[in-house]
């Protein structure tokens, strides 16, 4: 299956993707198993938390294809070939960095670009992104998205990350959202993998209603 169809049947199943900044490896494979059960199946990695290669890898062990792991901030090309030795098979920046995504799509990996303005979103487009992350969402109104959605190709996801709660995300995706990154919303430092599965399945039934 190529990237983009990964990417598209991913989010089909649940258009949610767990970010679990500041994860330790002692503990991802609980806390991965949390937000699977609870019906997520993108889990992104940081690279700013602690070893977070080691993370990523046991948690690619851990889940197999049961889900997408892969890596969150990435913000230079050469740390690409790192996360997918690894077994990470995912990509996301907080940015549009051509180089990034020229990296990710050279390795087979999925792409999922950060941008904020239709410049950033087609220069990520024309680098090869697969998806597009609106980040930071507490910036931009759902009026905003509707405004991407109007020239925007229809067939590439865009998921708004930033300030996402159970109870806001309707009106996205009314405007035109695919999906939701969940950061500290779903996952902080410290919690257990029970506090994280609760929070995952509030998320999880406010984007079915």
């Amino acid at each position: 299956m190529n990237p983009a169809a990964e990417l598209r049947r991913r989010l089909d199943e649940c258009p949610l993707v767990a970010i679990i900044r500041g994860v330790t490896p002692d503990e991802v494979e609980s806390i991965g198993e949390a937000i699977y059960a609870a019906g997520i199946r993108i889990i992104e990695v940081p690279l700013n938390s602690p070893e977070p290669l080691e993370s990523i890898a046991r948690l690619a062990r851990s889940m197999g294809d049961r889900a997408l792991v892969g890596a969150g901030t990435v913000l230079e090309p050469e740390r690409v070939a790192e996360v997918r030795d690894v077994g990470g098979r995912l990509i996301v920046s907080p940015n549009t960095d051509t180089r990034v995504i020229e990296a990710t799509t050279a390795a087979g990996m999925v792409s999922s670009p950060g941008f904020y303005t239709p410049s950033e979103a087609f220069t990520a487009l024309r680098a090869g992104a697969h998806g597009l992350k609106l980040f930071p969402a507490e910036a931009a109104t759902p009026a905003v998205v509707k405004g991407m959605r109007a020239v925007l190709p229809k067939d590439v996801p865009m998921l708004v990350v930033g300030g996402v709660r159970p109870d806001n995300m309707r009106a996205y995706l009314d405007a035109g959202a695919d999906g939701f990154g969940l950061g500290s919303g779903l996952y902080k430092p410290g919690q257990t993998p029970e506090q994280v599965s609760e929070q995952a399945r509030a998320y999880v039934a406010g984007v079915k209603g």
